[in-house]
């Protein structure tokens, strides 16, 4: 970017707190400050040293506003690339609003959304897959969303697309030349080599590609569908994990007749808890729809938590097996015989005989009495079975880089069958290039407007 209005916006959440900060950047937006800011000492903001901070006063109408703290940075080293003001006030709303209008009035214009992000995309501080990346960071609500959010964020998936585009540059370098010399039929390129990178490449893309799966459950949450018949306390068992009343409790059956989802933070990872609609037979029309949304959900789930009243599973477990089962493909199923305070250890004994052989993963509790819920917690932690993530792993979590590793990947296996097939070097070329171009989609080296509003559309203001 090169000349540029000076935008500000407030970069901390809204509402009352201890502090605020409102954030300018832009070509003179350390002069435009100067007009509202009285130092301490003599010195102009404009005199002092970048990366510094200053005390003194925001004046408006000859008053004192408040007493802040300001940053300074210059370009090139600032967040955004251009020259950047961070200016610290009380968190009172009444005063960041009027720094803010104070500003507007001198000559500042409000940042859109994501702003500020843009920017150090467009300046080259990151590239456009660090900065989705920095909406990941702010998101973040578990240690497993965090490390993958900062990894992405140094530069680790960036730093492997650019050694995998740097690649394909110099095969579609060395066919490119021979095209150039298609009358002299003369062979830059080993063809068995060129395969053997072409391979390479469509290996290490493809494992980028299938981490999605993981990357996608760690960040929106593992989905766990809390399943069984009316009246087994699944909704009492949300409850009791979110920590809240979040579904209603009764003692009549079908209270339950629609999905209801929250998440939870269970060492380190999200969950996903869908508690469903009680399955049985019923000619209630809008039960009937629950309970088919308990189907689906069992479709779109990860682990299924089957919750059962201890005290009559004998008379249920073996009809709502039957419907169960054959709904369960690859999920993770746990039966769970709930109220378990109710019945003698004998009985229980008889009980985990119970489709032991069909559902070896069981457990006892009484979510009314909270007992064994945090033996569930640990067990479904272990059933979320998350390797665990280190500092240099490249997980992809963003659909939009899925999509694109999907194209380039289609791309490269082109590439492959064509050299098998002995194509010309005219068509190869063409597939690398297409696989460049996705990869460079990515990082943004190929990138629209449009790509760029939806992107930073998203992102909040002041950011």
């Amino acid at each position: 970017m090169q000349e540029n209005n000076i935008i500000a916006a407030i970069s901390t959440p809204a509402g009352v707190g201890g502090i605020a900060i409102i954030r300018l950047s832009g070509k003179g937006c350390i002069e435009l400050t100067e007009f509202v800011f009285k130092p301490l000492g003599n010195k102009k903001l404009g005199e002092q040293k970048a990366n510094t901070i200053h005390f003194g006063y925001i004046i408006k109408d000859s008053t004192v506003l408040d007493e802040v703290l300001i940053s300074v940075f210059k370009a090139p080293h600032s967040f955004t690339g251009e020259d950047v003001v961070e200016i610290s006030c009380h968190g009172s709303v009444y005063i960041q609003q009027n720094i803010l209008q104070l500003l507007i009035s001198k000559g500042a214009a409000l940042a859109q959304p994501g702003e500020f992000t843009q920017r150090a995309f467009l300046n080259g501080k990151m590239d456009l897959s660090q900065a989705e990346s920095v909406a990941d960071l702010i998101a973040s609500s578990s240690a497993a969303t965090h490390r993958l959010a900062m990894n992405q964020m140094r530069g680790g998936f960036s730093n492997k697309l650019i050694e995998l585009r740097t690649e394909l540059l110099n095969f579609a370098s060395l066919i490119e030349l021979e095209l150039d010399f298609s009358e002299e039929d003369v062979e830059f390129a080993n063809r068995e080599r060129l395969k053997e990178t072409a391979y390479d490449i469509e290996l290490h893309i493809r494992k980028l590609a299938e981490s999605f799966e993981l990357g996608n459950a760690v960040k929106n949450g593992i989905p766990v569908a809390i399943i069984g018949e009316t009246n087994a306390g699944k909704s009492t068992l949300l409850n009791l994990l979110l920590h809240e009343e979040k579904a209603i409790v009764s003692d009549i059956h079908g209270t339950t007749r629609d999905v209801i989802e929250d998440t939870i933070n269970i060492q380190g990872l999200t969950f996903r808890l869908i508690d469903t609609a009680g399955i049985r037979d019923t000619t209630d029309e809008i039960e009937s729809i629950g309970i088919e949304r308990t189907f689906k959900k069992i479709e779109q789930a990860n682990i299924i938590l089957w919750i059962t009243d201890v005290g009559t599973a004998d008379e249920h477990i073996r009809d709502l097996a039957e419907k169960i089962l054959p709904a369960i493909k690859n999920q993770k199923l746990i039966l769970v015989f709930n109220k378990v305070d109710m019945i003698s250890a004998e009985r229980k004994d008889n009980k985990e005989r119970l489709l032991k052989e069909e559902i070896p993963d069981r457990i006892f509790i009484s979510a009314k009495y909270e007992q064994g819920t945090n033996d569930l917690e640990s067990l479904l932690v272990k059933a979320a079975n998350i390797p665990e993530i280190g500092e240099q792993d490249i997980i992809v979590t963003n659909m939009r880089h899925y999509a694109a590793l999907e194209n380039a990947l289609t791309a490269i296996k082109r590439v492959g069958e064509g050299l098998e097939l002995h194509l010309s070097g005219d068509f190869l070329s063409q597939d690398i290039r297409e696989c460049m171009h996705y990869l460079g989609e990515i990082t943004g080296q190929i990138s629209t407007d449009e790509i760029l509003g939806n992107i930073f559309g998203k992102f909040c203001i002041g950011k």
